[in-house]
Parts: structure tokens; sequence; C-alpha cells
């Protein structure tokens, strides 16, 4: 079976509004993750590392943090190679002078990269979520199911459901359903206790897809692929559900869990998957040499723990800890924390410096913060908490340079 040439048009302008306020100068894709990364990295890794070298970010939202992120951090992965690129492409209003009115029409108004490139099958996923993924094996069972369509699906239980696009299959895995949060959602055949969730990936065979947004702008609809596009194509065409259950993930732990995939489109979730990379055994381990995620390259010196005590945590390069205390924690690069300062599970990004005594648990610090000596936010302390921003979780977050004014 011969390998199809693939485009990839990947949905990079999310708003993030419940993300606020690590989305107030950034768009969601751009929020920093895991120390050295930010979220679109993990869409583009899993890209790269399948052989897939074409990619359009398709960008609006508060864009130019995640445009010079990429033009650092991805050019010089993919440059060089003929038809091996990482292409951000803001609006540019061919089609009726607008911004993209939703996912559908953002590729619509950019069919004039998908004629130039000329591709047999467009890959169209979404830019936030974390996630492994090898996509040689979706697009295998594309081709062996002679698919129009095929959706990425994972599998849910039941009483989660209702919050994603479900999808309803029958026994050979062709979608025969399609329901944007429903009420009553549709089991998985044979397990009544699960339910199949899209993913927001979506592989289409090129000519289909160009017909199909084409219809779909002479409509006044939402121009969404999850809320019109698929529901309409399901009794039409080919359109099949691949489990991401079946990814066989080169390098996946024994401990980790298998299928893992989180919309960290929430502070608690977005915080939750920090967590879930510490431990022993994470749910989700970023330390595989099979299947990396490709990140910010740090050039400065590595950690350095003069003293003090470090539990569980991730340190990122050249943080500098004199004397104090870190426990389950994920600490970014250039990070510095000052003599008897206690954090405990807490996110730091980069370019933090917190001073002596400073106490934090359960914080979200963006970047840029400097933390003034015994400032102690989320452990009870009734000394200036009202200052920063809680969410309703209980979290805290001190947003982008928001204690330098303290210090």
């Amino acid at each position: 079976m011969n390998r199809p040439r693939i485009l990839a048009m990947i949905m990079a302008g999310g708003k993030g509004d419940r993300l606020f306020p690590l989305t107030k100068a950034r768009s969601k894709p751009a929020v920093p993750f895991a120390g050295k990364h930010r979220i679109v990295d993990f869409v583009l890794s899993n890209f790269i590392n399948s052989g897939i070298y074409a990619v359009h970010l398709l960008v609006q939202y508060k864009s130019q943090s995640l445009i010079e992120h990429v033009r650092s951090t991805w050019r010089w992965r993919v440059g060089g190679l003929r038809d091996t690129f990482i292409t951000v492409v803001p609006p540019q209003m061919r089609q009726g002078g607008t911004w993209y009115q939703g996912t559908a029409d953002a590729v619509y108004q950019n069919i004039n990269v998908i004629l130039d490139f000329r591709p047999d099958l467009i890959a169209v996923f979404g830019a936030d979520h974390i996630y492994r993924m090898d996509l040689e094996q979706m697009v295998k069972f594309h081709q062996e199911n002679r698919a129009d369509v095929t959706v990425a699906a994972l599998p849910v239980p039941l009483a989660d459901a209702p919050g994603f696009g479900v999808i309803e299959v029958d026994r050979t895995q062709r979608i025969v359903g399609f329901e944007e949060k429903p009420k009553s959602p549709k089991t998985m055949p044979g397990d009544p206790n699960q339910a199949y969730a899209s993913m927001g990936n979506y592989l289409f065979e090129t000519d289909l897809l160009i017909q199909t947004l084409e219809e779909d702008a002479k409509h006044d609809t939402v121009h969404d692929f999850g809320r019109t596009i698929i529901p309409n194509l399901v009794t039409k065409r080919r359109v099949f559900a691949y489990d991401f259950m079946c990814n066989a993930l080169p390098g996946l732990k024994p401990y980790e869990e298998r299928g893992y995939w989180r919309d960290v489109g929430t502070l608690p979730a977005y915080w939750q998957a920090h967590m879930d990379m510490l431990g022993a055994t994470p749910a989700f381990d970023l330390d595989t040499a099979q299947w990396p995620i490709f990140g910010t390259v740090y050039d400065g010196p590595p950690a350095r723990l003069i003293d003090g005590e470090v539990h569980d945590s991730l340190i990122g390069e050249g943080c500098r800890i004199e004397g104090a205390t870190v426990r389950r924690s994920v600490l970014g690069s250039a990070v510095r924390i000052g003599k008897g300062a206690e954090i405990q599970d807490s996110v730091v990004m980069d370019h933090v410096e917190i001073g002596p005594g400073v106490k934090l648990k359960g914080v979200i610090v963006d970047r840029f913060n400097h933390v003034p000596a015994g400032v102690e936010v989320g452990v009870g302390s009734r000394r200036g908490e009202e200052r920063f921003f809680r969410d309703p979780s209980g979290l805290f977050v001190l947003e982008r340079g928001e204690t330098r004014a303290l210090a």
C-alpha cells in the first residue's frame, strides 16, 4: 500500500477563555506546558515523529507568542527540504473579507494552500491537547477501510460523554451517527458503559474536503467540522472512527495510561495534566527517546541545587534552588528559588524568581514573575491572597509578570 501525500492543517487559533488568565496575552496552543514546551508542541511532535513534514498552522487569536515560538523552536527541525515545512497561516480574508468563522471556514479560507501542495490526504487536527499518537497507524486504518473521512475517537465513560462530540458506530467502525454534546449519548457496540468521543482530529480525502467546504460556504451554518461537516457526511460518504486505544505507541511504558489524551482547556485540567507527569510511574511519561516531544532549546547553564530538598518534581534547565523545598511541582527553565521557600503542588513557568520564605501551594505561576520574599499563596494565609486570581477549584494563578510590581 503506497504512502499517501499528506498535508496537515492544524487549528491553532483557539481563544482559550476557560484558561484565563493564562490566555490573557496568548492563544491556548501557545500556553507553556511541562517546563520546556508549549501546548502546540505535542501535536507538532506527533506529526514529525509520524513522518509527516508538511504542516500549516492556522492561527487567529493573539497569535504573536505562538508565531515567535514556532519561529524559534520549529524552523530548524524541518527546514531545507522540499515539501518540508511548518508554516503559520493567519487569516487572509480571501473568502468574503472576514476572520475565520469556524474550524471548517478556517480551512476553506486556505483552500489555495491545499491546491498548491496537491495532497492525497488532508489531516485536520487540533492544537490544544496533550497526547502522543502515531498518525501512520490512523492513515493505514483509513486506507484499509477505503474511507472518505476518518475521525479519531476515544472511548470515554458514559457519564463524561455529554461533554464531547459523540460518535455512533456499527461493528465495522463505520460511523452511523454523530452528535455534538448530546444529553443522551449513544454507547459503544458491546459496551453500555462507554461512548466514543471525537478527538477533533480528522483525515479527509482531498477532493471530498474541498467539495464539502465549498458547499458548506454557500449556507448559513456555524462552519464547524464537529457540528456541521462530519454530521452531514455520515449519511452520504464512507466515514469511519479510528479507535485511539488501538494506537500502539513506540516506547510506551507498562505503567503509563494507554490512550492518554487530555483537553487542558480549564485551569484544573491544565494543573492535573502536569501532576500526571510526576511520580515513579507517571500516567504520562515524557522520558521516551522513541517518541520525543520536541520543545524549546535553552541556551543556558544546567539546573543547580545548592541546598534544600526536591521531591517528585520536574526541574527545567537553568534552575537555581538555594535552600528551598520543592514538592510535587514542575519548574520551567531559569527559575530561581530563594532560601526557605516552599513550593508544593505547583506549576512554575520559566524565568520566574521566587524570593526567600515564599510559600506556594496549588499555584500556577506564569512567566517573568518576581515573587517577593515572604509572599504566601494557597496555604490559607490571609496576607494578601485576595490580590491574585483564584479559580473556583481553589487553584491560584499569578499572571504573567504580575508580581514584579510587588517587589
